[in-house]
């Protein structure tokens, strides 16, 4: 039991020692660099983010942070930076519907304008004017509609001979949400002017 260990144990200990790597190590600088001094590490403590000490600067900071990215995604909608959009704007397929809806008329887009005025023409109390507006309307809704089939069609055979292997689900409600905006409201702000092909 407390007998000295034999050679051939004593050689397999130092052979197995021996296959491991010696890494030198200095007592003095363990880390591979000097330990700073007392006022560097706390400099270096104030300079970096600190998190918030308590909800309300949590609160605080977050609102900052969805502010920037509310900005920076405003920007991008007004210039069409793809980086920053929302992500129901992004990707080529839907930058493509959107090419194709505003390079474009539609009956859609004057339906606001269109609206006023059958509205003022209901409030004149003749009765002929007023069934003239009523059909106006009906009008109206039956070209909106007859435009907003055509675009479904005519986009969805574009969209699918170029871009067979992406994914197309839901691009076409989103452009023909875009023609009932009036032009110059549209957000991303239109990249292509009136008849140019995307």
């Amino acid at each position: 039991m407390f007998r000295s260990r034999s050679k051939d144990e004593q050689a397999a200990t130092a052979k197995v020692t021996a296959d491991q790597p010696q890494q030198p190590r200095d007592p003095q600088a363990p880390k591979g660099r000097p330990t700073p001094k007392r006022s560097e590490a706390q400099a270096n403590r104030r300079t970096r983010a600190h998190t918030p000490a308590n909800r309300k600067e949590a609160a605080k900071a977050q609102r900052e942070a969805r502010r920037a990215d509310m900005a920076r995604q405003r920007e991008a909608l007004a210039n069409g930076d793809e980086r920053y959009l929302p992500v129901r704007d992004k990707g080529p397929v839907r930058r493509f519907a959107r090419d194709y809806v505003d390079a474009r008329w539609s009956v859609a887009e004057f339906f606001l304008p269109m609206a006023v005025v059958i509205l003022v023409l209901t409030m004149i109390r003749v009765p002929s004017i007023q069934s003239i507006a009523l059909l106006a309307w009906l009008a109206i809704i039956v070209l909106i509609v007859l435009d907003s089939v055509l675009i479904w069609v005519r986009l969805g055979k574009l969209l699918r001979e170029r871009f067979p292997n992406e994914n197309l689900k839901g691009v076409k409600p989103y452009a023909v949400m875009r023609t009932l905006q009036m032009r110059r409201l549209r957000l991303p702000k239109p990249q292509v002017k009136r008849g140019q092909r995307p």
